[in-house]
């Protein structure tokens, strides 16, 4: 799947933001901070705000980069795009009117599907619940937008997901990210440092459209069990829902390899009334 990237379940990246604050035991090794850490050594000019050592790391302050919200009108040919792999859109120093000029962009941009990953389901869950956000969003557009056919909300294209690396944030995030308007939910189970059963959520509605797990690679990197993996695929096959198995992680990302029993998972969600895409081989 990955076509500009390393990330197997996208194509493209895009990072009108840049920066944030570990929250949790799935942030403890973030390659995004380290990352940060060597972009701004290197001189990288978006990379040199500092964040908080206690929480954070060199290069790693929050940014916003006004420059970049434009950049996927530029993207003729459609793609899957991670919105923000170098940062969180729902932290705090993330102004409001600012996601709006994101979505925005998103709305003018129908060609593309974004996938918005978080461990910050709540504001997330205000901000988009607010019955005032799609005129926000209209206004940002300039023009009538609803009276257009083929804008609607929340946006077809864009799919909201949370990050659930063991059962005690799968409590937490879920219920929130079910609360929050969205074409398409999504989980991505990486690291995963733990069982998570997610019988209380799967085949339901609202409902969780795609499960993607993962372990951890790089320095300190935590071993995913296979019992764990299989759980989650054994519970999307019976739910009928597209699981998607990333890496089993170790000192580098393709270390462990892709394979769960013989087989590689690269199911995607539907979108659209269109069928799941993917494959299992």
């Amino acid at each position: 799947m990955s076509a500009g990237t390393g990330i197997e379940w996208t194509e493209a990246t895009w990072n009108p933001v840049t920066g944030c604050d570990r929250v949790s035991e799935g942030c403890d090794h973030c390659y995004a901070l380290t990352l940060a850490a060597r972009l701004k050594a290197m001189g990288n000019p978006r990379y040199q705000r500092n964040g908080d050592p206690r929480r954070s790391g060199p290069g790693f302050g929050v940014t916003l980069h006004p420059d970049k919200l434009a950049q996927p009108l530029s993207w003729k040919k459609p793609r899957l795009v991670f919105v923000n792999s170098m940062s969180d859109l729902w932290h705090h120093e993330v102004p409001d009117e600012f996601i709006v000029q994101i979505f925005a962009t998103m709305a003018r941009t129908p060609q593309h599907t974004y996938q918005i990953l978080t461990k910050r389901p709540r504001p997330m869950a205000s901000l988009l619940g607010r019955h005032e956000f799609p005129a926000w969003l209209q206004y940002a557009l300039g023009h009538n937008a609803w009276a257009e056919p083929g804008l609607t909300w929340p946006l077809p294209n864009v799919w909201l997901g949370v990050s659930v690396e063991n059962q005690k944030w799968a409590d937490v995030r879920i219920p929130k990210l079910l609360d929050t308007p969205a074409a398409v939910r999504f989980l991505s189970c990486e690291p995963l440092l733990g069982p998570v059963d997610l019988a209380a959520w799967l085949g339901q509605e609202p409902k969780i459209d795609w499960v993607i797990v993962g372990g951890e690679s790089g320095t300190g990197w935590r071993p995913m069990r296979p019992e764990w993996a299989r759980a989650l695929r054994d519970q999307c096959v019976v739910a009928g829902v597209p699981f998607f198995f990333k890496q089993w992680g170790g000192r580098t990302p393709k270390a462990g390899g892709r394979d769960l029993e013989g087989q590689t998972w690269e199911e995607m969600p539907a979108s659209e009334g269109q069928p799941v895409l993917g494959q299992v081989s």
